[in-house]
């Protein structure tokens, strides 16, 4: 019998991360659509087509049967490569030193939020061009992808901030005038504050965001200069 699912990560990493991970997420589907996957565990890469060949970090695999999440490095994976596994230990490392049981618990019952949240954690703390849920009949194996490809199709404009921070807040709990300071900043936007609201400078675009008392968003609106 697995243990119950553990606490969630703490808000800070999501904060500081999911809303930039969802981004880079839309980038990495414009460039492998819905092509087909295959994972090379001796190269360390997964395929999506001849010409779209990325290497990657294994996170962990969700079981469909049994519901629950395990590790990559726990030793009931050690067959996997070592090269492989250096995220893994990582953010292994990092839930010990600052008690996130969701980085260490080998294995818990989990749900598809708990994949986001892990893919999007590791996404973001290793500068990743996205993560990928693998779906393989029995179960789902979760990798971070590099490619210079999917980095080079980031958009810094209004219409993305405006598709994905109303997205990531509809899936995770989070604070959001937090989140969307640390998403702006991280997308090299600059930002002016007032009590109830955040005006960021993207690219072209001047984007504000207008929370309520309780810090939620309430509404952006933005304008793209020529």
């Amino acid at each position: 019998m697995t243990p119950a699912a553990p606490a969630r990560p703490g808000q800070e990493l999501l904060e500081r991360y999911a809303a930039l991970a969802f981004d880079k997420q839309t980038d990495l589907y414009e460039v492998i659509g819905d092509n087909s996957w295959n994972v090379d565990m001796a190269a360390g890469t997964i395929s999506f087509g001849p010409q779209l060949v990325f290497p990657i970090q294994v996170l962990g695999s969700f079981s469909h049967q049994s519901e629950t999440w395990l590790w990559a490095w726990d030793n009931a994976q050690s067959d996997l490569p070592e090269p492989l596994l250096a995220q893994a230990r990582q953010l292994r490392a990092y839930g010990e030193q600052h008690g996130i049981d969701l980085l260490t618990v080998n294995q818990f019952d989990a749900t598809p939020n708990d994949l986001h949240a892990i893919g999007s954690i590791a996404s973001g703390m290793f500068e990743a061009s996205g993560y990928y849920l693998a779906d393989y009949g029995q179960g789902i194996l979760v990798v971070t992808v590099e490619s210079e490809q999917i980095d080079q199709g980031a958009k810094h404009d209004f219409a993305r901030v405006s598709t994905v921070f109303p997205q990531v807040i509809g899936v995770f709990e989070m604070r959001h005038r937090p989140a969307f300071i640390h998403y702006i900043t991280q997308k090299g936007g600059t930002l002016s504050e007032t009590a109830d609201t955040v005006t960021a400078t993207l690219g072209t675009s001047t984007l504000t965001a207008h929370f309520d008392e309780l810090g939620r968003l309430a509404k952006l609106q933005g304008t793209a200069r020529p």
